[in-house]
This record gives structure tokens, sequence and C-alpha cells, in this order.
């Protein structure tokens, strides 16, 4: 068996990993060697994870949960996966682009 996990940590970040050991590998975060990132957090608290009959697979899952804005987390958190989609859109703000005079036809800056 494989894990795809989340702890949170003291500082109410979050820290995503994978492991074939899930016992071991929150131990050893807790010990302060399971990673620079929480070695600086400490304690640890697991809140999430996933099982997988593959560690390919966990880190598979690992990389995709990473690069997840912290909302998107939450919600696979809090047990609402439904939320998912609509936290995946982005937000447009409009008030980021520059003004842009449109003269003739053409884009003038």
């Amino acid at each position: 068996m494989a894990w795809m996990y989340i702890l949170e940590c003291c500082d109410n970040s979050y820290y995503v990993g994978s492991t074939k050991d899930l016992k071991r590998r929150i131990s050893q975060h807790q010990d302060g060697i399971g990673s620079n990132y929480t070695s600086k957090r400490l304690p640890v608290k697991l809140v999430y994870c996933e099982e997988y009959d593959r560690i390919d697979d966990a880190f598979y899952r690992e990389k995709q949960v990473q690069g997840w804005t912290r909302r998107k987390r939450e919600a696979l958190i809090n047990g609402t996966p439904e939320l998912l989609p609509a936290l995946a859109k982005k937000i447009f703000d409009r008030s980021k682009i520059d003004k842009v005079d449109l003269v003739d036809g053409e884009l003038g800056g």
C-alpha cells in the first residue's frame, strides 16, 4: 500500500507528501526528520490521506495536490470534493490588465 497525505503544520500551512508507510512517515515528520519544511513548523497533524496500491500513483497524486490552492486543499480535507471544479476555475481580474486604446480597429498602448 501507498499513501498521499496532507499535514497541517503549527503555522496553519499544509504539507503534501506520499509514502509507503504512513505511520512511520508521520513519526519522522514529528521527530523533525521528515522534511526540511515540516521540521521548522512542528508539531504537525495528519489532516487527510488517500490510499493507493502503488507508490507511483500516490506520488502522482501528491504532485497534483501540491499544485493546488489552499482553498482546494481545504475542500479535500473537509470532505467537500464537489467544490473542487468551481475552485479550479481561474478568477479573471480585469483590474490587473493594462488599459488598451482601440484606434481604427488596431490595438494601441
